[in-house]
C-alpha cells in the first residue's frame, strides 16, 4: 500500500512538473527586435481627371510595415528604417472605370462600364481601382521625449518611402437581372510602378496620426485619364508595437 501511494505521489509529481514546464513554453513570446506598425487612412486626389470623383470611406488604405529602431546615442531621436506592404484603393462613385487597352492618345480613359460587352446592361453598384505595394521606408528619424519610456513617451517621426507596384486591378460591382456579380479587370491601367513619398507621425506612445504625401503621380506619364498628373495623399491613424 506505502509502495503504492510513493509511486502514485510520484507520477503525479512529475505530471505537474511536465504541466509546468509546458504551460511556461506556451506562454514563452519570442522576443523581436524593433516593431510592428499597422496604418490605417483615407485617401485624397489631387489635380484628378474628369469622373475621378471619389468616395471618403471607400478610398482608403491599410499598410504593415514593420521597423527597427537605431537609437542614436544619449539622444532623444532615433532612425527607424522598415519595410512592409501598402493595400490601397480609390472608390469612385461616379460608377467609371479605367478602359481595358490603351486607347489611340496614348491614356487608359475613364469609360462607363456599360460599354463593355459583358457589362451592357448591368447596373454598376461599385467602381474601385485597387493598388498593392511593396514599400521601404529607408529614412526615418524619430523623436521621443522618454526614449526608456517609448510606449508613455510623445513622439514625432519624419520619414521617406519608396514603394513598387506589386499588383492592380479595377474592381466593378454589378447587378443584372437581379443577380449580383463581380467583374474584375488584373493589369497596370497605367499606374505608375514605383512612387516616392515623405511622410510624418505624431503621437503619444503607441498611438499616432499620420500622413503620406506622394510626389510620383498615380499613373505613369502620359498614361492617365487625359494625361493627368495626379497626386495623392494619405492620412490616418496607426498603431505600433503590436
Amino acid at each position: 500500500m506505502f509502495k503504492r501511494l510513493i509511486v502514485a505521489t510520484l507520477v503525479l509529481t512529475i505530471s505537474s512538473s511536465l504541466l509546468a514546464q509546458e504551460k511556461k513554453r506556451k506562454a514563452y513570446k519570442p522576443d523581436i527586435p524593433g516593431f510592428f506598425l499597422v496604418d490605417f487612412g483615407f485617401n485624397s486626389a489631387f489635380g484628378k481627371p474628369q469622373y475621378f470623383t471619389k468616395s471618403f470611406w471607400g478610398s482608403r488604405t491599410l499598410n504593415l510595415y514593420y521597423h527597427y529602431p537605431i537609437q542614436i546615442g544619449n539622444s532623444k531621436f532615433s532612425y527607424n528604417p522598415g519595410a512592409g506592404f501598402s493595400f490601397e484603393r480609390f472608390k469612385l462613385t461616379s460608377g467609371y472605370t479605367l478602359t481595358r487597352q490603351v486607347q489611340a492618345d496614348g491614356y487608359f480613359d475613364l469609360i462607363n462600364p456599360n460599354t463593355f460587352p459583358e457589362l451592357t446592361n448591368a447596373s454598376v453598384k461599385k467602381s474601385m481601382i485597387v493598388a498593392n505595394y511593396f514599400d521601404l521606408m529607408p529614412v526615418e528619424f524619430r523623436f521621443d521625449t522618454n526614449p526608456k519610456d517609448a510606449s508613455r513617451s510623445f513622439n514625432v517621426s519624419i520619414g521617406g518611402r519608396i514603394g513598387v507596384l506589386m499588383q492592380s486591378h479595377t474592381k466593378i460591382k454589378y447587378s443584372e437581372s437581379g443577380v449580383n456579380g463581380i467583374y474584375k479587370d488584373q493589369q497596370l491601367h497605367g499606374l505608375n510602378q514605383l512612387r516616392y513619398s515623405a511622410y510624418t507621425r505624431i503621437g503619444i506612445g503607441n498611438f499616432n496620426f499620420f500622413g503620406f504625401y506622394n510626389f510620383s503621380p498615380y499613373f505613369a506619364s502620359g498614361k492617365g485619364p487625359a494625361g493627368t498628373t495626379m497626386n495623392t495623399m494619405t492620412v490616418g491613424i496607426s498603431l505600433n508595437g503590436l
